[in-house]
């Protein structure tokens, strides 16, 4: 008797330190204090080097933000995910990044 009531008290403490716990975390808006990154730069004149073959979409170099600064991703060939789709590069609208991604025609 005495071994399985240890056993159920230790039981029971170790479940109560054990438990799972989550949050959820609601953000509003910018308010005093909060740090939002300027926009970026113009993006530097580059020259692109030819198609490597058919099919082939250019995505045009972008700054992505990362921290407080951002950092610039040079321009790159790639094949479009699916027939007839066209890249849309990422953007800077109203102190908000929006990335960039492949659409339909």
């Amino acid at each position: 008797m005495k071994k399985s009531l240890l056993a159920l008290v230790f039981l029971a403490a170790s479940s109560s330190v054990f438990a799972a716990h989550f949050s959820i975390g609601i953000g509003v808006g910018p308010a005093y204090g909060y740090y939002a990154a300027p926009p970026p730069p113009p993006p530097p004149v580059a020259y692109y080097p030819p198609s490597p073959g058919p099919g082939y979409s250019w995505v045009a170099g972008y700054y992505y933000p990362v921290g407080p600064r951002y950092v610039w991703r040079a321009g790159y060939w790639a094949r479009p995910p699916y027939a007839g789709a066209v890249w849309v590069g990422p953007r800077y609208v109203g102190r908000r990044y929006y990335n960039g991604y492949w659409r339909r025609r």
